[in-house]
């Protein structure tokens, strides 16, 4: 195994609940309403296709930055406090960090609340960070995991990713990965090359290099 590569929304940090807040509010602004059923349309997407989505549904005027600015303000207000690391999550970082093995956090998330979440999860656990931001288009396509790869020199097949949702587990496929989902809001099945678990409790560093070592 050359490297581990994290998700951050949902898979390191218990942020969909914020999401969930930030986007009911920013759609009240908009004259609509948010349930359940929308944030599972977005899970693991875009800052882009979420404002995409909230105009659509709810019909209303605003500019997509000015969504997006409301969004963003919300957001990092909330953070400013911190966020709650999932289950196991700590742990799992700290084994891979002393294991010397070379990680990334790869979000979707745009740079500046990745860096506000960095201020939880710790800045030091990860070589690099890519964002929403960092690439032209984010999960699904394997462009988010194979830019990480790229950055870390280091091949695809032999990195595990470990997420939380369809998006994500579609991108670190895509790019060749063997994949660790941990399904937050939406299920994901099992199939070769991934293994599917409820919680990073039952996932430590012998598990990863299993998966890494399996049959494709």
């Amino acid at each position: 195994m050359d490297a581990v590569l994290f998700d951050m929304d949902g898979l390191l940090v218990d942020s969909e609940k914020i999401w969930f807040q930030v986007e009911t509010e920013v759609m009240e602004r908009l004259g609509g309403d948010w349930g359940p059923e929308d944030q599972e349309n977005l899970v693991g997407g875009s800052m882009a296709s979420t404002v995409a989505y909230m105009l659509k549904v709810s019909g209303g005027g605003a500019e997509p930055e000015e969504v997006a600015a409301w969004m963003l303000k919300g957001m990092i207000d909330r953070l400013a406090d911190g966020v709650e690391m999932m289950p196991g999550a700590a742990e799992l970082l700290e084994e891979v960090r002393l294991a010397g093995l070379p990680t990334a956090l790869v979000t979707s998330s745009v740079r500046p609340i990745a860096e506000a979440c960095l201020e939880s999860i710790g800045r030091h656990n990860f070589d690099r960070v890519v964002t929403g931001d960092d690439v032209d288009r984010t999960k699904p396509d394997p462009e988010p995991y194979r830019t990480a790869v790229r950055l870390l020199g280091v091949e695809a097949a032999r990195c595990v990713a470990l997420e939380d949702s369809p998006n994500g587990v579609t991108s670190a496929t895509a790019a060749g990965c063997r994949v660790v989902a941990v399904p937050s809001v939406l299920p994901i099945p099992a199939a070769p090359g991934r293994l599917v678990v409820s919680s990073l409790r039952e996932v430590d560093l012998a598990v990863l290099r299993a998966l890494s070592g399996g049959e494709p």
